[in-house]
């Protein structure tokens, strides 16, 4: 079907246009954290090969599952990668990801710190399979510390790194913002963990050192410290000053006039007239130059004091027109608003559009092909969004491709076992000592 607002599928560009094309990514990752870290390499050209456990694969299929056998969610974070089912708690499969680890650049876990060593795959074992292996590494409390061992997710995690405590209003307990904030931050920590390692391997080998080995040096992201690192000055302020930051709902702590205002048609909007000189040209718009020309609202300390006068009037004036014409206004008037957007309005949006921010795949909806819509990748490079190659895969669609093609492992597919043994005929599990084939190293950046 044809849905408006969206870009149509388009083939994906030579892989070699990509910035990190050559670069291969063993993900042993679930739900959202680790597999956002490798959503973030392949949309830049990496190979990610990603794990999946037998039967079940990523917890993340069945979340928010609306129909079919595999959620929009997973489709959307596990986006541009292969699938490959093995089972780690046996030999053959931690011994095809030590050779897959032989031949790639770079190994993604959230495993809870210590699973890995149990099955064998410890940092010796990696250095052994490996030399040069980048490893990133996404728990809930980091590799180290008293509350290392510790499971978490990321709402314990947006209420430990302090994030929690700041959303919602003063006179009710906190929220949660409606995204899983948390894991997606350490995500993207993650990603530039490994491009940067990727860089330093690189200048290190320029400079003739030797490439630090997974043994010695591994991307430690905690979930909670990625969230605290996005808390701005809430500590810098309690240790100056003694402040302890509090909830205030729309707004933000210290900054005003900056919240969100009804209109007159049930819509909302966003408006942030808190700089000095468009605070003027806010008040001029709304018709209230005696604010405007007030000593005591001229700094935004002022302001602050004085914010729910300056909301009271704003709101005044916004629940008397309609949306349209209130961005109208502000917009001429070059003051910063926006609409509070839904998904609807999202995928009608001109601006959205002109950069290919939202892109059609086609998926398989409940045995149905549907042309579905995606985010597209950011940043953007050059004018409009790169391609999205493909939607996240169906559980173990790579399996075949990645053991029989790269690995020279038998997966137990109809193919395999009609190749070694004849058709009809069992073919024994793979051995560890398994052949590797064509195993070649991936390219360096």
């Amino acid at each position: 079907m044809s849905l408006a607002g969206s870009t149509p599928h388009r083939s994906h560009a030579s892989a070699d246009t990509f910035p990190l094309a050559g670069i291969r990514v063993v993900e042993l990752g679930n739900f959202i954290a680790a597999p956002t870290a490798g959503r973030l390499l392949a949309d830049f050209g990496a190979e990610v090969i990603k794990i999946e456990r037998p039967r079940t694969g990523d917890e993340l299929r069945n979340w928010r599952l609306f129909a079919g056998g595999t959620s929009m969610l997973y489709r959307t974070v596990n986006r541009n990668k292969k699938s490959v089912e093995l089972d780690l708690r046996t030999d053959d499969g931690r011994a095809s990801v030590l050779d897959l680890v032989s031949c790639s650049d770079v190994l993604i876990e959230n495993f809870r710190p210590g699973t890995l060593d149990k099955w064998g795959l410890t940092p010796e074992a990696l250095t052994d399979a490996n030399p040069e292996l980048v490893v990133a590494r996404i728990s809930a409390y980091g590799q180290t510390g008293p509350l290392a061992p510790r499971p978490g997710f990321a709402a314990v995690a947006e209420a430990f790194g302090g994030m929690r405590e700041l959303v919602g209003d003063s006179d009710r307990p906190p929220s949660r913002v409606g995204v899983s904030i948390g894991d997606s931050v350490a995500g993207l920590y993650a990603a530039f963990g490994v491009v940067m390692s990727l860089l330093d391997r690189v200048n290190r080998e320029k400079r003739g050192r030797r490439p630090w080995t997974p043994a010695e040096r591994h991307i430690d992201v905690a979930l909670h410290e990625a969230v605290f690192s996005m808390m701005e000055s809430l500590v810098p302020d309690y240790s100056a000053h003694g402040v302890l930051r509090e909830r205030t709902g729309g707004r933000i702590e210290g900054i005003a006039p900056s919240n969100a205002y009804a209109c007159s048609g049930g819509d909302s909007v966003v408006i942030a007239g808190n700089g000095d000189s468009i605070f003027g040209r806010c008040m001029e718009t709304i018709g209230r130059p005696d604010l405007r020309d007030d000593p005591g609202l001229a700094t935004n300390a002022g302001r602050w004091a004085r914010r729910d006068e300056l909301d009271r009037a704003i709101g005044a004036w916004t629940g008397r027109r309609p949306r349209d014409e209130v961005l109208a206004a502000l917009a001429a008037a070059d003051v910063p608003a926006g609409p509070i957007h839904t998904a609807k309005d999202i995928v009608d949006d001109e601006q959205f559009a002109a950069r290919d921010m939202v892109q059609t795949l086609p998926v398989d909806v409940a045995g149905e092909l549907r042309d579905v819509m995606f985010p597209g990748i950011v940043p953007v490079l050059g004018r409009r969004s790169l391609p999205v190659a493909r939607p996240g895969p169906d559980l173990g669609e790579h399996t075949h491709e990645v053991l029989s093609g790269l690995l020279a492992r038998p997966c137990g597919c109809r193919a395999c076992r009609d190749a070694v043994a004849g058709p009809g005929d069992a073919v024994p599990a793979a051995a560890p000592d398994d052949p590797p084939g064509h195993r070649a190293r991936s390219a360096h950046i």
